[in-house]
């Protein structure tokens, strides 16, 4: 990357459309915090560039997203240096998806900033910093699955209907309050 001049792209993503539609919501509040950060890296030769890659509505973990899609076409078309995000989780919440894309940035001489988080991939020690951080988040994640698991499954074993389209032949107790399944008399 030349220190002349740094094309900044601003990413955002919102994982509900909940609010989308107000004049000021989520995504606009990212990219305004991204820019005011670009801006103040002027003198390190930092432009924003004026594409916005927004993903409303769109979760995390998965990579198929039009935004992000459109930022690596441009990416990979070299015109974008460094990708610029108020947090990491933004980009991905998957340690397997930000190994991906932090390998195809690499190829293609781009460094990643999360703004909130204060790490710049551009460094080594902001790489490692990143993954370890992300491989806490995935843990986490993992472990809460696992809870969650364990949960429904010590509730069926009770008895207890956990949700879902009923067998056939049961009905969802009439009182919402018991999660029990009653026989269809039909």
């Amino acid at each position: 990357m030349s220190a002349a001049r740094i094309r900044c792209a601003i990413y955002t993503r919102k994982s509900t459309d909940e609010g989308l539609d107000q004049e000021s919501n989520s995504l606009d509040a990212q990219h305004e915090a991204c820019a005011a950060y670009i801006a103040s890296q002027k003198h390190e030769g930092w432009k924003r560039l004026p594409a916005r890659y927004d993903d409303g509505g769109i979760s995390g973990g998965t990579l198929e997203r039009p935004a992000l899609q459109q930022l690596m076409t441009d990416i990979d078309a070299g015109r974008v240096d460094m990708v610029v995000v108020y947090k990491i989780d933004r980009l991905t919440r998957s340690l397997a998806d930000f190994a991906k894309l932090v390998e195809k940035l690499e190829a293609a001489n781009c460094s990643f900033v999360s703004v909130a988080q204060a790490f710049n991939t551009s460094s080594s020690m902001g790489r490692l910093t990143l993954n370890v951080l992300l491989s806490f988040a995935q843990f986490e994640r993992e472990v809460t699955a696992e809870r969650s698991r364990d949960k429904i499954a010590a509730s069926k074993k009770k008895g207890l209907w956990m949700g879902g389209i009923p067998p056939l032949g049961y009905d969802p107790h009439p009182d919402k309050t018991r999660r029990e399944l009653v026989v269809n008399e039909v």
